[in-house]
């Protein structure tokens, strides 16, 4: 893959200013045509989706519909919007495969948001699949580790992570 360290760091901050504005149409394009989104069960980051629950296992098609009905006002969980700030640090390379265009990125992450005068964090490891197309980064799969012993009582994932 032709892309710096750089550049992969931009992209996961631009990334990440789409969530917290709630572009996420836009947020959705980053992915490619075959991309995923999982977030799995936490404790158990390598279940297999066909035995254990996860909180998303979303390709593509079902990703822009979760964030066109997160968009819309019946979706009375994210209406108002929730307020969110992402932190993205530690950063890695885990692995270059030239070849394919593709790259491995791990990375550490904290959601903030705030609704309805309850403040929930998350915290995390973001795994990526990054590829290039058309000499852009895409994301081919995005998998999101909880670093948590459990969501606060009623907590939910409304948010996209």
């Amino acid at each position: 893959m032709k892309k710096t360290y750089d550049e992969i760091r931009e992209f996961l901050y631009y990334e990440a200013e789409l969530l917290d504005e709630w572009k996420l149409e836009e947020w959705a394009s980053l992915f490619t045509s075959s991309g995923m989104y999982l977030i799995p069960p936490i404790g158990n980051p390598n279940a297999d989706n066909k035995q254990h629950l996860y909180f998303a296992y979303d390709d593509r098609a079902r990703l822009e519909q979760r964030a066109k009905r997160l968009l819309k006002k019946e979706a009375h969980v994210e209406f108002p919007h929730s307020t969110t700030v992402r932190n993205i640090h530690n950063i890695s390379i885990k692995d270059i495969d030239e070849t394919n265009n593709r790259t491995k990125v791990r990375c550490n992450f904290t959601t903030f948001r705030t609704k309805r005068e309850k403040l929930d964090s998350y915290v995390g490891v973001l795994e990526y699949q990054l590829v290039l197309e058309n000499d852009e980064l895409k994301i081919e799969e995005k998998k999101v580790i909880l670093k948590l012993d459990s969501l606060r009582p009623q907590g939910k994932i409304s948010v996209i992570l």
